[in-house]
This record gives C-alpha cells, structure tokens and sequence, in this order.
C-alpha cells in the first residue's frame, strides 16, 4: 500500500507585503508541526509559489533551509516503523529494532512502557521491554475477570433472578403478600442484550410472573440486592467517576447497566431552556435543568453533575440553536431503580401493585435476615450464558460487567463463606488462585477489584502474556478469543487498525483511564505464528497522539511480520 503525501502548502502573500525576516520563520515553524505528527507513514512535499520568484527567491531558499534543518530533529518520529522504510520486518532482528524504535520516540521519554510478545506455537520470546514491571493495566484487568468467571463458573453458567413470596397467589390471582425480587448479579436485563431495546429488557421477568398466575400484588415490590456484600462499588474506584456510565454503582439487581442515556436538544431560539429526553424513559431522576440554548455559533457543551448518593442531576451549559449533545448518568439505587421500572412494566401487562416499592441492601439483611425457608419461589428467570456475559463485557469493555462477574465468582466460591470478608474479596481471592493455576507468579498481579477502573490494580507485562498464553490451551479458548474486540471490525477496535495488516487480525483487550494506555491479545503474523503480546503505556501525556498512534503501530507491525521467532 502506498503511503500517503502530505502537502505543506507555503503561501507567501504576508510575506510579499513586506513581513519582517522572523514573521516568515514563525508561521513556517507553525505550518510545519501539525503535518509532522501526521508523518509516521506519509511523504513529505513542499509546495511553493510560482508567481514573483525573483521576489520570493529569498524565502523560497529560507524555507528549503528550514525543512533540511528541522526535518532531522523530528526524524525519530517520523521515521517508518520497520528498519526499512516501511516495509513489513523479514526477520526477527529487524522486527525488535522497528519496535525498540518506536517506544523510544521523544514524546515517551517521560512515559513508563512494558511490552512482550510471545509467540504460541513455539514457546520464544520475539521482544520484551520492562516486561517484569508492575504496571497499571485499565481494562486489561478483564482479561483476567473473563478468563476467571469462563474458568470457574463455565462458559454455560446462568444466573438465577429469583422471584419470591410467602405464599401463592389465590384463586383470582391477588398475590397476599410481598413480591421480592432477588437478585444474584444477572447483567443482562439491558437493552445491550436486546437489539438497543430498553423497552424488552424487562419483558422476560413480566411475561415469567403472568406465567405464574399473578395479576394484583397486595404488598410491596421488593428488590432485594442482599446477595453480594460490600459497597456498591469496586475497591479504588474514584469518586469522580461514579456519575459516569462507567463508574455505575454495582448491584445485584441491576438493569439498563443502572445507567440512563441522556440526550440534550437545544430550545426554538436563544435563550430558551435546553430540552431533555431520558432513554429508557423514567422519572426516577429529577433533572434541575440550567442548560440554556446559544445562538448559532455558541458554545456547545453540557455539564452534568449528580451529588452522592442522590439522584437528582444538575444540568448547566448551553448547546447552539439546532444542535444537540448525547451523555449519560448512572442512578443511586440501581435495586430501587428495577423494581420502578418492573412496576411500570407489570401495570402494562395488567398487575396491579397495591404496595410500596421497597430496595434491600446486604446491611439490612444482616439485620433482619432472608429465611427462604418461609418463602416460596412463585417465578424465576435465568440470565444470558456466561459466555455471552464475557463477550458484551469484553466488546464494549463494560466495568459494571467485570465486577459482576468478579463478584459471581467469589459468592460462588467454596473458601467465601467468612462473614467478615466482603464478596469482592472473596472474588479477588479466587482470581489469584486462577492466576497461579495460570502460571503466574505471585507479585506480578495486585488487582482489588475486577474491571481496571482501580488505580490500585497493577500487574506485569509477562503475567498477562502468561494468561493470554495459558487461555489459548483452555477448554474455553475459542470462547475466551471470540469476546475479544477485533481491529477494524467490533467492540472498542471497531475503528482501529483499519487498512492494516492488523485489520480483522489482531484480537485484543484495550485499556485506557487517566494517563494509561493499554492493548493486549493476539495476532498472527504474515508467516502464519501465532503470538500473544501485551503492550503497557504508563505516566503518559497523551497530548496531541492518539492511542492509534501510540500503541497500534506495533501489533500491526507483528501482523505484518514474515519471519519467525525461531529464525533471527
């Protein structure tokens, strides 16, 4: 594939109106450093004016100067990524140079990288950079989390909503008293699980207690969340987030990833108030809306801000008349938010709830205990397998997810029955069994929670190839692959990668918080190997590059290998 030309067009009109000599060397400098960072893969063509060439003939001299001085100083950014100008390494000894060259550009000289690529098929190591240094992975963590709930729950694992009361519901259907609904951590009443429907995700539970003869519920609707304990959220997650989609609070009775979508239209004309659509539709938020609409040419952006725990949303900012902008706020409660949601959804189908709508936290059972003894099981529904957990986990990197399926396994864990630990410590306790049973070595994996929003969590380069290559042996290889996002196809590759040797290639789990980037998975070469590689890029300001730029370049040079790790 030829590489693309970028142009750098020099204009002279300010010049020829009698510019000063430094004025002419500012705005070249200028022009010159946007198409430098665009020169990874491109050549370089300066374009000059043909008119007056006597007049100009001085600063045409100057420029060409210029561009033979600083063109150099750039040269180990702008270099091709292989020793060769660009094209693909033919052996091993040029593929550990292409990548050496590229983690030693100036912009990462403050920055902490890991790296090391395995190939699976025969055991060698092609490249390792810092590859024993703790490092912080973001969502590299759900490799792990996936690996783990695949590992001990089992790739057709389903988890149980059940749905709870003292007794039948009589003769006419008039159930006498409380309906419970309790939860074991099912993530799958969501509309990610439902073609986009918001609207279906609830639509199985209701259609499980028509089944069961219910039409008038006396008592309250309970969503009892009692099943995992612990807060409601994973360990070291920052408070900052917890607004945020991605920082949602964790529960055991969770729907529409206990996230509403938000999207904000601008008012007939400047002035007016900002218009809010909720999806799904709900007034379990009270909006306080000070978003107002600017003019054409205005500012657009929205700021949102929800205290906790509450679940009231203060709106500010304003958006340009004819625009509009899309956000997204988690709920406190996420218990409490199901069963108002299930108590929509049942009067539509024609259940009538008489009594309040409760929630039920593990601190209120430990007052006042669950004895499923005295209740009876009147309807239950089963969630998605787990495999397919994994997968929406995996694709879309979702944190909820991730510590869902963490906390499955440690209430599911034989040693987590100690009162005094919390679910999520049971579930850390587990992983770091299934990390040794892995092969990895105690100290490379420090994780206290199971989607990488921690900014605790570290581990090593080495131990998550070692996973990586661990998964490629496992019963549940093809599944575990399978949830990986692919460059250029899906998931949060879906838009890297493209055009590459890497397009439809590399399958990798990306990771980004805070000044971390990460990316770790699989490829295959040109030559057919099979490797595993994990890239780590820590204390980084990612100022002007993009993760693209950072760390793409080097699972695509692997894809594009032709030698072997076994051939120098």
């Amino acid at each position: 594939m030829t590489p693309p030309t970028i142009t750098l067009s020099a204009g002279f009109s300010r010049f020829e109106r009698g510019g000063s000599p430094c004025k002419p060397f500012q705005w070249f400098i200028r022009r010159l450093e946007k198409p430098l960072k665009l020169l990874n893969h491109s050549t370089f063509v300066c374009a000059l004016p043909r008119q007056g060439v006597h007049e100009n003939f001085r600063w045409r001299a100057l420029v060409l100067w210029l561009l033979g001085l600083t063109f150099p100083l750039f040269a180990t950014e702008t270099r091709p990524l292989s020793t060769n100008a660009g094209r693909p390494a033919g052996n091993l000894a040029e593929l550990q140079a292409g990548i050496a060259a590229h983690i030693s550009r100036p912009r990462f000289a403050a920055a902490a990288w890991g790296a090391k690529v395995v190939s699976l098929d025969t055991g060698k190591g092609l490249y390792e950079h810092n590859a024993g240094k703790l490092l912080k992975p973001a969502s590299n963590a759900k490799l792990f989390t996936g690996a783990l709930a695949l590992d001990r729950l089992g790739p057709d694992y389903r988890i149980k909503t059940s749905c709870c009361a003292a007794g039948k519901p009589d003769g006419e259907g008039t159930l006498h008293s409380d309906l419970i609904i309790y939860g074991r951590g099912d993530p799958s009443f969501a509309a990610r699980f439902n073609g986009g429907d918001s609207g279906k995700s609830l639509d199985p539970l209701v259609t499980t207690l028509v089944a069961a003869g219910i039409k008038r519920i006396e008592g309250d609707l309970v969503g009892d969340e009692s099943f995992f304990r612990g807060p409601p959220f994973g360990s070291s997650w920052t408070w900052d987030d917890l607004q945020n989609y991605y920082g949602a609070e964790v529960s055991a009775l969770s729907q529409e990833d206990n996230v509403v979508d938000l999207v904000f239209k601008s008012g007939a004309k400047a002035g007016d108030p900002c218009v809010i659509v909720s999806k799904p539709e709900t007034d379990f938020l009270a909006f306080i809306n000070r978003a107002k609409t600017a003019g054409k040419g205005g500012q657009r952006e929205i700021n949102l801000y929800r205290p906790l725990p509450q679940n009231t949303v203060y709106i500010s900012g304003s958006l340009p008349v004819g625009t509009n902008w899309t956000d997204a706020v988690s709920v406190h409660n996420p218990a409490l938010w199901f069963v108002t949601r299930l108590k929509a959804a049942l009067e539509k189908r024609g259940i009538a709830v008489a009594g309040k709508l409760r929630s039920v936290n593990w601190l209120d059972r430990q007052a006042q205990p669950l004895d499923f003894s005295r209740l009876m099981e009147v309807a239950s529904i089963e969630s998605r397998p787990v495999s397919e957990l994994v997968n929406k986990m995996m694709k879309s990197s979702q944190n909820l997810y991730a510590q869902l399926l963490l906390l499955q396994v440690g209430a599911r864990s034989e040693k987590s029955d100690h009162e005094a630990k919390t679910t999520e410590e049971a579930g850390i306790a587990e992983l770091n069994r299934f990390a040794r049973d892995a092969g990895v070595r105690r100290g490379e994996l420090l994780f206290d929670e199971g989607s990488g929003l921690s900014r605790s969590a570290l581990v090593t380069p080495e131990a998550i190839v070692q996973l990586l290559a661990f998964m490629s042996r496992h019963r549940c290889t093809e599944v575990f692959r399978d949830a990986l996002p692919i460059a250029g196809v899906d998931g949060s590759l879906r838009n890297r990668m493209n055009g590459t040797a890497g397009e439809k290639n590399v399958r990798a789990k990306t990771g980004t918080i805070g000044h971390v980037h990460s990316l770790s998975g699989y490829v295959t070469t040109a030559a057919g190997e099979h490797l595993a590689f994990s890239l780590m890029l820590n204390a980084y300001d990612d100022a002007g590059h993009s993760v693209k730029d950072d760390l793409d370049p080097i699972p695509v040079m692997l894809a594009g290998f032709k030698g072997r790790s076994d051939k120098p």
